[in-house]
């Protein structure tokens, strides 16, 4: 028998969204962002995004990048060409830096930057946001075992590859009246994010005839 292997499906701007909120992590959040007046580079982190991802994910070329974001396809071979450790250096001594050299920095910096997000966040490092926003909702739509479960699993490294890691920080929370550790133990691994371990254990609720 032949089993066909679909290709997994990519949301782009999901994606983006999520390398261009880890990026902002990197440089020190929005209020350092505006500290040092530089709000200005976000506009350059968001096309840097773009274009790491549709290289990493899609494997598309220069040409089609530049077309794809509306930049010159030097410019995406600069971001392409950023050095990660290099741009995260110079970031970590901004305050160092006259103003026109924050000017260049943002042109020059933008695609490592972007680099390094994408790797943290493919790594299952998500950004600080993310998380906050997924505790959030669950607090608003009045889901006490999700919040709970949020709150306790704070700090987690993710992708988590097996209940081992989870089981102990979920320890006496009751998701519809089962313990949270045999719950995680039943769904299926590895988890990429705070969003992922929600939607799986409600899928497993369903499965078992719990809404």
């Amino acid at each position: 028998m032949v089993v066909e292997v679909k290709p997994v499906e990519v949301d782009v701007e999901a994606l983006v969204t999520r390398v261009f909120l880890k990026a902002i992590d990197l440089l020190g959040g929005l209020h350092k962002l505006a500290e040092y007046r530089t709000l200005t580079w976000l506009p350059s982190l968001a096309r840097a995004s773009f274009v790491i991802v549709y290289r990493e994910e899609f494997l598309k070329t220069e040409e089609e990048i530049a077309e794809l974001v509306g930049l010159t396809r030097q410019t995406v071979r600069n971001i392409l060409r950023a050095d990660p450790e290099l741009a995260l250096y110079k970031i970590q001594h901004l305050e160092e830096l006259t103003k026109e050299e924050k000017k260049e920095l943002r042109v020059h910096t933008a695609g490592g930057i972007a680099k390094l997000a994408y790797k943290k966040v493919k790594e299952g490092e998500e950004p600080k946001i993310f998380h906050e926003y997924c505790t959030m909702v669950a607090e608003v739509l009045e889901v006490p075992w999700a919040y709970l479960l949020l709150k306790r699993i704070k700090g987690t490294h993710f992708p988590v590859n097996s209940p081992d890691e989870l089981k102990e920080k979920v320890k006496g929370v009751v998701i519809k009246g089962f313990n949270a550790e045999e719950v995680v133990e039943k769904i299926e691994y590895p988890v990429k994010n705070p969003a992922d371990l929600l939607h799986k254990i409600k899928l497993h609720l369903k499965m078992m005839g719990v809404e």
